[in-house]
């Protein structure tokens, strides 16, 4: 059974994905966000499992913080960190001890729209500034750059005339992000990678 942790900030419309596709050989063993208010904590509750509050702001220095976070990893023998939409850079450490395991979900066809400042709504609103046809969603290992790891899956999606970066959003959600991320972990808890 590979343990997972997912790691959010917001809603956690990936996590409810990951719930909801039931991978075989996986057990979500822990979710964890930055935002105490976070209603993924509140979805993981009311599935059942172990929720938890980690934030930069818990902590005098972000070092205690990174290690706090590295080591409730450890604690619950976590396998394989998923970034589910988690607006908070990781440690070098924790990618050291993780080589390999921690993928990361965004919301465009890396490498385009990547990278430093792309996330959230900021990703759509470049997507349809720049004029792009197609976008989509990518599944990738996280190294020690941002949005650099190597690619598991990609999944494009139509930019429809008419489209705000929230419609494209929302689009880019249910056509690609919550249909790839979970084929993604049952690839690797399947030894498809």
């Amino acid at each position: 059974m590979l343990k997972i942790a997912v790691l959010v900030s917001g809603g956690g419309t990936n996590l409810q994905a990951i719930m909801d596709a039931n991978i075989p050989g996986v057990k979500i063993e822990l979710v964890v966000s930055n935002n105490a208010n976070a209603y993924a904590l509140t979805r993981a509750k009311n599935a059942g499992i172990k929720a938890l509050c980690i934030s930069p702001k818990q902590y005098e220095r972000r070092e205690l913080f990174h290690e706090a976070l590295l080591a409730c990893l450890k604690e619950n023998d976590i396998a394989l960190v998923v970034l589910a939409g988690y607006l908070v850079n990781i440690s070098e450490q924790m990618v050291r001890e993780y080589k390999n395991r921690i993928i990361n979900i965004h919301p465009s066809l890396i490498p385009s729209f990547c990278g430093k400042g792309y996330y959230g709504l900021k990703v759509h609103e470049a997507a349809l500034a720049r004029g792009v046809k197609v976008t989509g969603a990518t599944v990738h290992f996280v190294d020690e750059g941002t949005d650099t790891g190597p690619i598991i899956l990609q999944k494009a999606v139509e930019v429809k005339a008419g489209d705000t970066p929230e419609i494209l959003q929302r689009r880019v959600m249910e056509e690609a992000e919550w249909k790839i991320l979970p084929q993604a972990i049952a690839m690797i808890a399947n030894g498809g990678i």
